[in-house]
């Protein structure tokens, strides 16, 4: 391509600098431009900002248009180039109309095998398979002369600040300052069915036996990708804004704490949970909608603290929903969702299925080489992916168990104030809808949330427009001065606390109650328990009296031994885009205090700049998110020392030092200001201790191969929809291949004329991967794949499909697959 206009000799001044970029090979000018083609021309958008060896033109992105033609390709006449370049500070191109617009997803699921789960604190709930696989997705919102934010949400939870630092040092090698703790926000669903062992803090790593470095990298590893993915496909596009109630997909589980809220406030709201979803729907200029993310508050806490396989829960489900429906075209109903339509039963040509079927038996296991084995997946990794995510919000005291609270040895409705059945915590549990099936209930909540986001997708007309930016600082919360009513008038300043959980925090919630004989709404404490916790760490009199009423378990603030067991520092941040503010914060907000911030934050930035931020203001929650701080109630929630206002760490005055800080973040928004960074959170990567053992060797008895059929399909077998078929295989531990962005467990259906298809994995929510040891120490362990056949699966021949890998004594990895005998599906 040349850059001389057709009716001069004269260079333009651009030229050298557009011919140096196009003189790049394609692997390295990807590194900083996007081409599109678009109302009739060709668009060039250069996308970093550090030209440092193309001056004057640093800190820029540039837009050429010009008209199709044939001999484009050779030259492109300068009379008809548009060039809307405004070359002040930024030497940037401004297009008003659209923003850049990226997305990316990437597998996350991690060790299914021995490890912890994270949620729960539960020791004995212990990863042995996958209900469904774990994904970070990410978006990506640019004004095209410079200022971006990125969004990470994902399938665990809660972010870690170890693996939000590591992100952060790998995004710095890759893209230097363009990606930072500013304008990064990583952010939790809050499943509480994924690995732990991620966290640094030992407080939340100790049911895992400390440190977990799969669990760890795989994050790390994900969430990178995911960002890469969206950086890589950043394209001029629009993003869309639509909010809508859903009424029935959360419920209050510490009603007697929100109660105590004053009754002037709780008047402002209909309900004592938040109903109302936000979604943002992201329109590539020409291809048209590329993924969507929304924000509604909820645990996720469907599946139980007896449930063994990892799964993203009601959110994770959605999600997976979602983009099954986007990609199987929006006007139709997504196959894999197999509860939201049914087909007519199919019987034609059982007896000619049966006779294919009966010859093909099961299959030996054999080895598999990994390229192949981690390509076996039903979504195709290399097409480009609709990403769609349910990010949590202030879910702290909302649980997605909407049947109610009942005692198990009665039957009985717990005990209002308590959360207790003739004193005991531990026989009161949450009834999700789906109640006695917690794969059900994960299904119903997980549909609520997915057929919302459709409506508010299909409806999604407000656009959003207007400046991208952001503000982040790190704060000290564990002696942060914050200035308060005071009674009588005028105002008074107070301190946070050194972190501290109280005696309710022992005792769990309804959704996953603790042990012993501790109690919700305890705020005296008990003597014994209290000589206990001294062991440990005697807090002293300054901490008991900034902690009242919470009477102190575990002075965690103050425990420095192996290393930290609380943070102190915390990342608070926002991110605008337009008329949406993201106020990301690093812990579970209950429902009011959730609102307090909101309602603080947005009528803040409208008395700042009512012309910049009028009415039509959206301001959402993303809550676990950079790091992880546990919960923030309000003032009045806790006083009542329930298990929200037990777990927040810094004291009464946690919710208004956050609405304090926010305060300060907004005004630097508006007033376009550089915050100080404040203190660096630790790094306490090297200081990690982990008590897993490894995986020694695995093997299978004599004569029998790794990926051999232990169980079979019934010979001769028909199934109809909605039954269940199994198989069982020899196998080796998950732990020794992760297949990340493969899978263990595929079902394949018979291509008309011949050969294997897969047409569903253990990314399926239909599909579920178990795997056990023959016994707790045994190297002998098998894997069963179950599949209940969705009401919407092709009459045909099928078969279900392992793949594995193994650990020989000497340490080296072997991949493999085995496959059941064939089935027929009528």
């Amino acid at each position: 391509m040349s850059w001389v206009s057709p009716k001069t000799t004269d260079r333009h001044p651009l030229a050298s600098t557009f011919e140096y970029f196009l003189s790049l090979p394609l692997t390295h000018l990807h590194d900083y431009a996007t081409f599109s083609i678009f109302h009739g021309g060709f668009s060039l958008y250069f996308t970093h900002y550090n030209f440092s060896r193309v001056s004057p033109l640093r800190s820029a992105i540039y837009l050429l248009e010009a008209p199709p033609s044939k001999t484009m390709a050779a030259s492109v006449p300068f009379h008809s180039l548009l060039f809307l370049l405004l070359l002040l500070l930024s030497g940037a191109i401004y297009s008003s109309s659209e923003h850049l617009i990226g997305v990316g997803t990437y597998d996350i699921t991690g060790p299914a095998a021995d490890v912890n789960m994270m949620g729960y604190a539960n020791t004995d709930q212990i990863a042995s398979g996958i209900h469904f696989r774990l994904r970070a997705r990410a978006f990506i919102v640019a004004e095209p002369q410079g200022n971006r934010v990125v969004f990470v949400n994902l399938d665990a939870c809660m972010a870690s600040q170890i693996v939000t630092i590591k992100v952060l040092e790998r995004l710095k090698a890759r893209y230097g300052y363009l990606y930072t703790e500013k304008n990064v926000a990583i952010s939790g669903i809050h499943t509480h069915a994924g690995p732990g062992g991620y966290l640094q803090y030992v407080t939340y790593i100790v049911t895992s036996l400390g440190f977990v470095r799969q669990s760890f990298d795989v994050l790390v590893d994900g969430i990178e990708e995911s960002i890469i993915q969206a950086h890589d496909s950043l394209r001029p596009g629009s993003v869309f804004l639509n909010k809508g109630d859903l009424l029935d997909a959360g419920v209050n589980r510490s009603p007697s704490a929100y109660l105590n809220n004053p009754a002037g406030e709780r008047s402002k709201y209909k309900f004592d949970v938040d109903k109302e979803m936000t979604l943002v729907k992201f329109v590539d200029s020409q291809s048209g909608p590329i993924g969507s993310f929304n924000w509604f508050a909820t645990h996720g806490t469907s599946m139980s603290r007896t449930n063994s396989l990892i799964s993203g829960d009601n959110k994770g489900a959605a999600a997976r929903f979602m983009e099954d429906w986007f990609d199987n075209g929006p006007q139709n109903i997504p196959r894999r969702v197999s509860t939201i339509v049914s087909q007519s039963d199919l019987t034609r040509n059982q007896s000619r299925l049966l006779d294919i079927a009966a010859r093909f038996k099961s299959s030996r296991g054999k080895n598999v080489a990994k390229s192949v084995e981690s390509k076996v997946r039903v979504r195709n990794g290399s097409k480009r992916k609709f990403v769609s995510a349910f990010c949590q919000s202030n879910c702290g005291d909302v649980s997605p168990n909407t049947l109610g609270t009942f005692c198990n040895d009665t039957g009985l409705p717990c005990d209002f104030n308590h959360s207790t059945c003739n004193g005991r915590n531990e026989l009161c549990y949450g009834r999700g809808p789906g109640y006695p099936d917690e794969f059900e209930s994960t299904r119903i909540i997980g549909e609520k949330q997915f057929k919302m986001a459709v409506q508010l997708f299909n409806k999604a007309t407000e656009k959003i427009e207007g400046k991208v930016g952001y503000q982040h600082a790190y704060v000290d919360f564990s002696n942060l001065p914050v200035t308060v009513p005071k009674a009588g008038g005028g105002s008074e300043m107070v301190r946070t606390c050194p972190a501290a959980l109280g005696f309710g925090f022992a005792a769990g919630t309804t959704d996953g109650p603790g042990a012993f004989d501790f109690k919700q709404g305890d705020a005296k404490g008990n003597t014994f328990w209290k000589l206990v916790r001294n062991v440990l760490k005697t807090p002293g009199p300054e901490q008991v009296e900034c902690q009242k009423p919470k009477p102190i378990l575990l002075d965690t603030g103050e425990m420095k031994t192996p290393y930290d067991w609380a943070p102190s520092i915390l990342p608070v941040q926002i991110l605008r885009i337009g008329q949406l503010v993201i106020l990301s914060v690093p812990g579970e907000f209950t429902t009011m205090a959730g609102r307090r911030l909101r309602d603080a934050v947005k009528s803040f930035l409208i008395s700042l700049d009512s012309k910049e931020f009028g009415n039509n203001l959206h301001v959402v929650i993303a809550g676990l998110t950079n790091t992880y701080s546990q919960y923030i109630a309000t003032f009045e929630e806790y006083e009542v020392q329930r298990y929200e206002g037990a777990s927040t760490l810094y004291g009464p005055h946690t919710l208004t030092a956050y609405i304090q800080e926010f305060k300060k973040l907004a005004t630097a928004l508006v007033n376009g200001q550089t915050l100080p960074s404040g203190p660096q959170p630790p790094d306490l990567l090297n200081k990690q201790i982990s008590l897993l053992s490894p995986v020694i060797v695995d093997s299978t008895p004599i004569g029998v191969s790794f990926g051999d059929v232990k169980a079979d399909v019934p010979e001769k077998s028909t199934f109809r929809r909605g039954q269940q078929v199994n198989a069982t295989f020899w196998s080796g531990c998950p732990r020794n291949d992760l297949m990340t962005e493969g899978s263990f467990a595929v079902v394949e259906r018979m291509r008309d004329g011949g050969g294997w298809v897969p047409v569903y994995d253990d990314d399926d929510f239909c599909l579920k991967f178990k795997w056990s040891r023959q016994t707790k120490l045994s190297p002998e362990s098998q894997a069963t794949v179950e599949w209940k056949i969705p009401e919407s699966a092709v009459a045909g021949v099928y078969r279900l499909r392992h793949y594995g890998a193994s650990k020989s004594l000497f340490g080296s990895i072997s991949s493999f697959s085995g496959s059941s005998s064939a089935f027929v599906i009528v």
